[in-house]
């Protein structure tokens, strides 16, 4: 037995010893035929050495339809394993309440189509995962928590995280290899030596897979520089470098945790884009030449991503690195080889060509799937239905605004309400606005204050009543997912301040805007202030995937058939939503549309590609 994966058996035997109703409920496993193991620098496939070749794609960024597609392609390329992201918010969207089925959130269904095409999986479950998603994965319940730390061993996070590996690893138990299924290599966290270095923490998250039965090897990922492998490696954990580039990284990772493989666990094709910026496009000659070193020096990779998909609803991130707030796009097309309508871009093919030429056995890699069809849908005649001025619940008396969170609101906007005393015009100061605020006085419209810009006052002019009411309807865009301002509460998150006098007592309303509020829309007589809803329908002989195109409106949502496709804002770069054929029906459909600035009703369609 090589004396290296020793201390990793005699820790399963243990489990098993101390934890035996953890195996599959009462009973022992049956002996799987097959094993994933890893020596002092391979991974080892029922004990020989095995070069993974990873592709990651998230199901919850992809229709359910779509899964065994896009796993069909990843295959066509020439990889043999997938890796995904489990994002622990969109599983828990309350305190305690999980939802493992629903939509795109049928984890075991996924975990099944990986096997069924005879692939093997790399799980990332968290609790923090990154991935230019709303808060990292984390979920923003835990914001209504005023004094939390998030990712540390702070009891209050350390309980929900606790709760959500027991629940997860329940699910995942019976699909490890050790029980014959694909899952081979589970991720400790995400990049944490780019945050902290709360070892214990990590060590903590280690044990409580390891207590509630996963049996599996684990691994961490970080930078490929000292600080960050020493605070984010663990003994006896592979070690992945994002991204593992040259043979000196490969060293580096190798002295500081030595005794276990190193793997390039993030080799990036393509790149992530924000509002405002132009559509990340990296060069592809570097990548090929960096995919090729590792092909050659048999060392194991993943590609982040392979496919990226979509940010449908709320969920895309945000980041913060020195550059002030940076709202992400809601296509995550990644520029990845396989883009979010799930067709092969050139680099597809120039990957597929290199692996290829360094496989063992270059006839098992097949051929691509038929691309998946996509149509055009002429102009859709859209009509001012609604105002959300008509549509407000009940308000909430708060004497000073709180953020979002403290209201149990954790996504969609919310509608501040103050009647002016005192102080009646002049510099409006809203600390902190996060993110993005429309302002009235007297119900007339003033202007915006956009936290990406930096921005955090307008003057106020004066009401035409003795006591004027100020209005600020703020929208929650992306919680920051990576970095030290993780903790990214939405609303206004401080106080309101006119010409310096802090204002008091203020109406609340919580607007969601979630497939429930939206069903229950009622009319509107009179549109003539920002906030508008817009409606439409059009009739399909047949459906198949397209993107609607929403160039002739500013900033806001649409739904299609009660699905939310995502934000679109008119400063691009991105102008059209992705719209899946499984959204759509043959014959009378629906489109809704939220504004916070448009007043006319112009007409959509549909597109074939990403504009």
């Amino acid at each position: 037995m090589n004396t290296k994966i020793k201390p990793l058996i005699v820790s399963v035997l243990i489990s098993a010893i101390i934890f035996p109703n953890l195996l599959h409920g009462k009973e022992q496993k049956a002996k799987s035929n097959q094993s994933f193991t890893m020596d002092s620098h391979n991974f080892l496939l029922n004990g020989k050495p095995f070069q993974i070749i990873s592709g990651e794609m998230h199901y919850s960024r992809i229709p359910k339809k779509y899964w065994r597609h896009r796993i069909k392609m990843a295959k066509a390329m020439g990889c043999n394993t997938i890796a995904t992201y489990v994002f622990w918010n969109y599983h828990e969207t309350q305190k305690g309440r999980f939802d493992f089925k629903s939509q795109n959130r049928d984890v075991t269904k996924f975990i099944q189509l990986v096997k069924e095409e005879d692939m093997l999986l790399i799980f990332r479950p968290g609790p923090y995962s990154c991935g230019e998603w709303d808060m990292g994965g984390i979920p923003p319940y835990l914001l209504s928590i005023p004094d939390i730390k998030l990712r540390c061993g702070d009891k209050r996070y350390m309980q929900a995280v606790e709760r959500y590996i027991k629940k997860l690893a329940s699910i995942i138990r019976p699909y490890l290899i050790t029980d014959n299924g694909p899952i081979i290599m589970l991720q400790i966290e995400n990049e944490y030596g780019s945050y902290g270095n709360d070892r214990n923490y990590m060590k903590r998250i280690k044990e409580l897979w390891e207590e509630n039965g996963v049996d599996i090897p684990f691994y961490t990922a970080d930078g490929a520089t000292t600080y960050m492998l020493e605070a984010g490696t663990l003994p006896g954990a592979a070690v992945g470098l994002d991204p593992g580039y040259n043979q000196k990284a490969f060293e580096l990772a190798e002295k500081i945790n030595p005794g276990v493989p190193v793997f390039s666990s993030e080799t990036y094709p393509g790149w992530l884009t924000h509002w405002g910026e132009k559509w990340a496009k990296p060069n592809t000659t570097e990548l090929l030449d960096e995919v090729r070193f590792l092909l050659k020096n048999k060392r194991s990779l993943n590609f982040y991503m392979l496919h990226g998909g979509t940010n449908f609803g709320y969920y895309a991130g945000a980041n913060s690195g020195g550059k002030g707030y940076q709202p992400d796009v809601t296509s995550y097309d990644y520029d990845a080889p396989i883009n979010e309508q799930g067709r092969a871009a050139p680099k597809y093919y120039a990957l597929k060509k290199l692996i290829t030429e360094y496989s063992a056995n270059p006839s098992s890699i097949p051929a691509p799937p038929a691309p998946i069809p996509v149509m055009e849908i002429p102009a859709i005649r859209m009509k001012s239905f609604g105002s959300v001025w008509d549509n407000l619940p009940t308000a909430i008396e708060s004497v000073q605004p709180k953020p979002f969170e403290y209201y149990n609101l954790f996504y969609g906007y919310a509608l501040y309400k103050t009647k002016l005393i005192g102080r009646k015009k002049g510099k409006l100061v809203i600390t902190e606005l996060h993110d993005y605020a429309t302002i009235f006085i007297d119900g007339k419209y003033i202007g915006a204050i956009d936290r990406a810009k930096g921005e955090n006052s307008i003057e106020l002019p004066a009401g035409k009543s003795k006591n004027p009411i100020l209005e600020i309807f703020v929208e929650g865009m992306g919680r920051i997912n990576f970095g030290q301002e993780l903790i990214d509460r939405k609303g206004i998150t401080r106080r309101v301040t006119l010409n310096g006098m802090t204002l008091m007592n203020w109406q609340v309303y919580r607007l969601p805007m979630d497939s429930k509020f939206i069903t229950g829309i009622n009319p509107s007589k009179t549109i003539n202030k920002q906030g508008l809803f817009f409606k439409g329908e059009f009739t399909l002989d047949k459906a198949a995937d397209t993107y609607i195109d929403m160039s002739n409106y500013q900033k806001g949502v649409v739904w299609v058939n009660g699905h939310n496709l995502g934000r679109y804002w008119d400063i691009g770069p991105q102008h059209s939503l992705y719209c899946p054929a499984s959204w759509l029906i043959k014959g009378k459909n629906e489109i809704i549309i939220f504004d916070l600035h448009q007043l006319e009703a112009k007409p959509v369609k549909g597109v074939k590609e990403l504009l």
